[in-house]
């Protein structure tokens, strides 16, 4: 494919200068050098046409490395069109034969002026170039113009002296032809797509690297518009191999210029490449339209970097260390200095590519120095040479054999990790090379593990236990291996191939505690993927081979428990006989277990929180063994949650977390998420749970396995923030009819019953309540602390006008919670009932329900704005408009405090019916502060602390940082020191 040439004006001017020297008898040199592929050919046969146009004669040779063993074989050929040229053999002696080609030339040229052409002049034999260099000290006396070509490319191993190195500058005219820039070969790819957009001509003109020679070599691959067809409608896409280019002239013209640059030079070339696929993915694509900037430089940093996320955990502690003390990652900014890019060859780079390589480490420093300058290697963000494409380092590596990238990649790896480079660097290296067979890479492999679960990237973590299984083990310890990856693919959404591992791992020898471990994993991947009974099965083979270690066999059976919650007969079963063991032999139950049944018990409606906290309470003051211990903290954490204890309840979440095993999967993790998820939805924190959701496909992608109890949470969330088209679409992402039954389907139908009913459909929400409590009583979970679905069929009820049956459903809710007996319970049953009751005894437990919400321990969050709502409107019924108003008002302000703008539209509906004209709210200033939030600022004011604040109210301490920040909001303060002047400020005017 050719066409004009582009930015070459300079040479082209210079040339054309000295070709008219030559025409007025002052003839004269010009050197034409440049890197392989810049197009120097091109610029010598322009210079041609343009002699030739100009009445010069012309004489041209191009020079090959075939002919440098023969002497004056490039002179020969270069006079051969010569009339009187008699094809004279070369003497002995050089110089005779020198002296008659250049009578011969002499001669030639005195019949008018010459242009002498020499193409590779680098490849010239030794006595061709001393002639020629000899000439150039002769031919200004003549109307004689020396054009030559040559190639001038930094190489690993350094190639001859250049022709003009003896030479005085005065004598020739040298010129480097850079490599093209962005500009013009974006204008190349649009000549030859002219429908190209801008992602796609900056990715051609990426892969062409600043060489015309590759650029055109891979416009002809892409099929770019010829002399003889159309242009395509469109340009095809780009691939991400050379395999899939075709006829292939992009990598065959990448495999010259690396046979032009030598061996040394091509074997540097080629271990680069292979070392780059080890390093972090580089971006793709960019948003820049070329020829407005020139991308060689600079990437887009945001691109780049990686974020990473916190996750809960630490190593076990028989396990490996956290490497990520001893292996500190390195700051891509710390490699950059006054705000610019860093020297992109960075010491280390070279000094492993060199011994990677085999080459000297300051000839490939100063080779990738080169290739940065002339564009076919471009720096990353973090200052390390790239290949400017992934098509051009495909194309280095065409052909290279895999034994030798394998080479290649051990050897940077061992370099890597002599120099304390961070783990995963290291590691990167160990998953293309492979089992090295020595202590140190089993216990990369190990720790880059570790680092990448810590980062939460369990695919990562999985890649690096895959390979460490290439490396010698021991039964025991290809069994530990086994056991975390298939947690580890598990996490992945590899279940299959999970499963696979764990059960390997059950018929390898072990120690009793990894075989626990292993089955407890196994068990819990089983469940997941709906094998309940294959997963007791396996937990029940695992207890009867623990003869003498009765805790790992209490352990064990705990796990039983747990994962029958699974599958309604099993867990009926289950239940049933760790309750006659619990009675008739308690000492063969665990602490674990007894927390379970404690659990189970409160479900059932069969005691009282209270009861309840003080058996966990004492539970955990038993002394536990460590792999029993996740299961009694999940259990304690589920029960003082409902028990509205939540500052205790995520402590121990926090503790549970702390003490998971981060690359095993266990039961508990999942659970004790749930339990922080429960925690949230308690205190209303509505924002917190939205923004632990995942998006659209993350959802998709796991619908056929059911609803989680957090998916259930969000889409209250949602529906309390007025998010309704957000709710309806979550909502409708399960078909619940196909998913599992759990626990968390019956609490996702209890969700889905409150998005219907805030939207409009109490008949369809009716149907899920009615659902979710028919699962709820089969499953004996009775008590309202998990689902309240009685109240919510009330309300439902009420809505459709069956107001005897909302009644005594409210009724029998009010019961069970006077059972359980925390005020979030009560006082839900008690708002319920009195809205069912209506007249006098109705507001009477309306106001008995926001009183009971009022003094609870922790934060009622949503509950108590229901309330207020539900009274509020019960006054206005009652004709007490000023009262009404006030509940109304403390309702509005607690739920925009909250964030739940559903209950705020409510309420603010509620007012302008009992007569407020205009916002009702005072939003700033201290009359908006409520009863609550006013007291507590003014002890904050007076020098109280939040703990002491708390002692003295009875409040939790969360309770009372979130009426202060609500308050410094109002008060458009920024802490408390502001408190007493923000105080004395007069109250802001009643809108109403």
């Amino acid at each position: 494919m050719g066409g004009p040439l582009r930015e070459r004006d300079g040479v082209r001017e210079l040339l054309a200068a000295e070709t008219e020297r030559a025409r007025s008898g002052s003839g004269g040199a010009v050197l034409l050098q440049g890197a392989t592929g810049t197009g120097r050919t091109s610029v010598l046969e322009d210079a041609v046409r343009d002699a030739t146009g100009r009445g010069l004669r012309v004489l041209r040779v191009r020079c090959s490395p075939e002919d440098t063993g023969v002497p004056f074989a490039t002179v020969l050929q270069l006079l051969a069109p010569v009339p009187d040229f008699t094809d004279l053999a070369p003497d002995p002696d050089d110089r005779g034969s020198a002296a008659r080609l250049w009578r011969l030339l002499y001669a030639y040229a005195a019949e008018g002026p010459l242009l002498l052409a020499v193409d590779d002049v680098h490849l010239a034999d030794a006595p061709s170039r001393r002639w020629l260099r000899e000439a150039v000290r002769r031919i200004d006396r003549l109307p004689v113009l020396l054009v030559a070509g040559e190639r001038n490319q930094y190489d690993i191993d350094p190639g001859r002296a250049g022709l003009a190195r003896s030479l005085p500058p005065s004598l020739v005219r040298t010129h480097t032809i850079a490599p093209l820039g962005d500009t013009a070969a974006a204008e190349l790819v649009h000549a030859a797509f002219p429908a190209a957009g801008p992602d796609w001509t900056a990715e051609c003109v990426r892969a062409g690297a600043g060489s015309p020679l590759l650029l055109h070599a891979l416009l002809d691959d892409l099929g770019g518009p010829r002399t003889d067809g159309p242009a395509p409608d469109g340009p095809p896409p780009l691939p991400d191999t050379c395999a899939a280019l075709y006829p292939g002239s992009y990598p065959a013209a990448v495999s010259w210029w690396l046979n032009c640059a030598g061996e040394a030079t091509a074997e540097v070339a080629r271990c680069m490449a292979a070392l780059e696929e080890a390093w972090p993915q580089e971006p793709q694509g960019t948003t820049e339209v070329p020829g407005t900037q020139d991308t060689r430089d600079t990437w887009d940093r945001d691109t780049w970097d990686r974020d990473t996320r916190d996750t809960h955990g630490t190593r076990d502690p028989q396990g490996p260390r956290d490497p990520r003390h001893q292996w500190a990652p390195r700051d891509p900014r710390d490699q950059r200095t006054g705000g610019g890019m860093a020297d992109p060859v960075g010491p280390d780079v070279a000094r492993t590519l060199a011994e990677a390589a085999g080459a000297d480490p300051a000839r490939v420093a100063g080779w990738l120095t080169a290739m940065t300058r002339i564009g076919l290697l471009r720096p990353d963000p973090a200052g390390r040479p790239r290949y400017a494409h992934r098509l051009l380092r495909d194309a280095v590596l065409t052909g290279w054999p895999t034994a030798r990238r394998e080479a290649a990649h051990r050897v940077a790896a061992e370099a890597l990790l002599r120099r304390g480079e961070r783990v995963e660097a290291v590691a990167a290296h160990l998953l293309r090379a492979p089992g090295v067979g020595l202590p140190w890479a089993l216990r990369v492999l190990r720790d880059a593990a570790t680092v990448a679960v810590h980062d939460a990237r369990p695919g990562d973590a999985a890649r690096y236990l895959r390979r460490a299984l290439d490396e010698p083990l021991s039964d025991d310890r290809r069994q530990q291996l086994l056991t975390e990856l298939g947690s580890l693919e598990y996490a992945s959404a590899d279940g299959a191939v999970a499963i696979a591992r764990l059960a390997e791992a059950q018929h390898l020898r072990a120690a009793p505690r990894d075989r626990v471990r292993a089955a407890v994993a196994l068990g819990t991947a089983l469940v997941g993927r709906g094998e309940v009974t294959t997963a007791l099965e396996v937990l029940r083979r695992t207890e009867g081979s623990l003869d003498g270690h009765p805790g790992l066999t209490r352990t064990v059976q705990t796990a039983t428990v747990l994962l029958s919650d699974a599958d309604l007969a099993t867990r009926q079963e289950t239940y049933r006989r760790l309750s006659e063991s619990g009675r008739h032999a308690p000492e063969l139950v665990g602490t674990a277990s007894r927390a379970l049944l404690v659990r189970y018990e409160a479900t059932a409606g069969l005691l009282s929180a209270g009861e309840a906290m003080t058996r966990v309470r004492a539970l955990l003051a038993e002394p536990s063994d460590p792999l029993a211990e996740p299961f009694l903290l999940g259990t304690a954490a589920a029960v003082a949650e409902w028990a509205d204890e939540l500052d205790e309840a995520e402590r121990l979440v926090d503790r549970g977390l702390a003490g998971q095993h981060p690359a095993l999967l266990h039961p508990m993790e999942h659970a004790l998420l749930n339990t922080r998820a429960d925690i949230a939805a308690a205190r209303g924190d509505v924002a917190r749970l939205i923004a632990v959701r995942g998006d659209g496909a993350a959802i998709a992608a796991r619908a056929h396995s059911g609803p989680s109890n957090r998916d259930a949470h969000v889409l209250m969330a949602l529906v309390h923030t007025g998010r309704s088209e957000e709710a309806g679409r979550l909502a409708e992402a399960f078909d619940l009819s196909r998913a599992p039954e759990s626990w968390e389907l019956n609490r996702f139908l209890y969700a889905r019953g409150v998005q219907r009913l805030a939207a409009g459909d109490p008949a369809g929400a009716l149907h899920d309540f009615l659902e979710c409590g028919r699962r709820q009583t089969a499953r004996e979970v009775l008590s309202p602390v998990v689902t309240p679905w009685r109240t919510a069929v009330a309300q439902c009820r009420l809505a459709l006008g069956g107001g005897q049956e909302a009644l005594a459903l409210a009724t029998e809710e009010l019961r069970l919670a006077r059972v359980w007996n925390t005020p979030r319970t009560v006082g839900r049953a008690l708002r319920v009932l009195g809205t069912a009751t209506g007249g006098r005894r109705g507001l009477h437990l309306a106001e008995e329900a926001v009183d009971t919400l009022r003094d609870a321990p922790a934060d009622a969050g949503m509950e108590l704005v229901e309330a207020l709502l539900a009274h509020g409107r019960q006054l206005l019924a009652a004709g007490e408009r000023g009262r009404a108003r006030e509940r109304l008002r403390e309702a509005a302000d607690l739920a925009e405090r909250k964030g739940g703008l559903r209950l705020l539209a409510l309420t603010e509906k509620a007012l302008r019916e009992g007569g407020s004209r205009a916002q009702t709210t005072v939003r700033t200033g201290s009359g908006a502060l409520t009863a609550s939030e006013r007291r507590i600022a003014e002890l904050a004011a007076a020098g109280r602390t939040n703990t002491e604040i708390a002692d003295l109210l009875h409040l939790a301490r969360r309770t009372v940082e979130t009426h202060l920040t609500s308050a410094y909001r109002k008060l458009g303060i920024r802490g408390r020191a502001e408190l007493p002047a923000a105080l004395d400020r007069p109250r802001s005017p009643d809108a109403t």
